[in-house]
């Protein structure tokens, strides 16, 4: 089986895109459709050594640019590259897709395409944070910036999920983003998630730790962080603004002075592994969960290094069956609250 790839997504395509393909092919022996113009596409693999990989071109002229309307693009522009990449994945021809393009449109290509999951409400976006020790997943990081607290409960599930399959994190820890520890903490979505999470955190199988605050996430203090996707967007956005800022800064001071210069040799091979960990490459691209299959999409500047982890991530997530997983879990929680609902009216009696 293979992953399908959009080849003309992202602000490097196709070059990039398709060496990121080549490196995935080569070093993770994963067999790769290059979906695209392929006249473009067969001038970037001419410039490789692909003897012996597997990167079968599927041909379409149609593009989503960055700047297209998410929803009105997906539905006019149907031989799109990403909307075929999708389509491989729904008639069981590839394991998942990734795109690097217009990621309005990857959602929204998505969900008219592979559909969600029973009794997902939301679909979400679940991106992971490099911290001190274990990566930090966050959810939701920009699909729904107005959440009820059920659907912030299911973030938890598919997190969870996420997290123990794809990282091998056990028992993996949730945590409620807000702005005190305490469960009174927050405003009223907050409040009320915070008492869902808690009822039904067995049920679900979560370790639920309760309120976490921003400067846990890089602390190392939990694995999941919940949130709508208003506050996941910032926390994002926040996270890579000073992870720029203070690499720059870094680098600016090792090369100030000569002595700088001389410090830095020395301490380039641990500086080198502290880029590397705060590198978003390194984790390739932000699952979609809550759909009926694998979509990841990168950074619109992914390079070559992003893409291939990102074809990587978008199989594990297929064949460790995280979206079977969320379906369980989200079946027993429809199952049990009837009976729970049903309960709670009943008059209690003595025996």
């Amino acid at each position: 089986m293979r992953v399908a790839l959009d080849a003309m997504g992202g602000d490097k395509a196709p070059g990039e895109i398709v060496l990121g393909a080549v490196q995935a092919a080569r070093e993770y022996g994963i067999g790769v459709y290059l979906v695209g113009r392929e006249e473009a596409i067969r001038a970037e693999l001419a410039k490789h050594d692909t003897t012996g990989l597997d990167l079968p071109i599927i041909h379409t002229d149609e593009v989503i640019e960055m700047d297209d309307h998410p929803a009105t693009a997906v539905r006019r522009k149907k031989n799109a590259s990403m909307v075929l990449a999708l389509q491989l994945v729904r008639d069981g021809k590839a394991l998942g897709a990734v795109s690097a393009g217009n990621s309005g449109a990857m959602m929204a290509a998505s969900l008219f395409t592979l559909k969600r999951i029973p009794g997902v409400d939301r679909p979400a976006l679940g991106g992971v944070f490099a911290t001190k020790n274990s990566p930090c997943m966050v959810i939701d990081m920009g699909a729904n910036t107005d959440c009820k607290p059920e659907y912030l409960q299911q973030f938890a599930l598919m997190g969870s999920i996420y997290m123990e399959r794809i990282f091998k994190i056990s028992s993996p820890r949730v945590g409620l983003l807000a702005n005190g520890e305490e469960e009174t903490k927050g405003n009223q979505q907050v409040i009320e998630t915070h008492q869902l999470l808690k009822k039904d955190a067995a049920l679900l199988g979560l370790n639920f730790i309760g309120n976490v605050e921003g400067r846990d996430i890089p602390a190392d203090a939990v694995d999941i962080v919940v949130c709508d996707g208003f506050v996941g967007n910032i926390v994002l956005k926040l996270s890579e603004g000073l992870a720029e800022t203070i690499l720059g800064l870094i680098r600016e001071q090792m090369t100030s002075t000569i002595w700088a210069k001389l410090a830095a040799a020395v301490l380039k091979p641990r500086l080198r592994k502290v880029f590397k960990k705060l590198d978003y490459a390194e984790y390739g691209g932000v699952p979609l969960l809550g759909v009926n299959g694998s979509a990841i999409i990168s950074h619109g500047r992914s390079n070559a290094k992003a893409i291939k982890n990102a074809i990587r991530v978008a199989r594990q997530t297929a064949e460790t069956g995280v979206a079977e997983a969320i379906a369980e879990g989200l079946a027993k929680l429809e199952k049990d609250r009837p009976a729970s609902a049903q309960a709670e009216k009943m008059p209690q009696t003595e025996a």
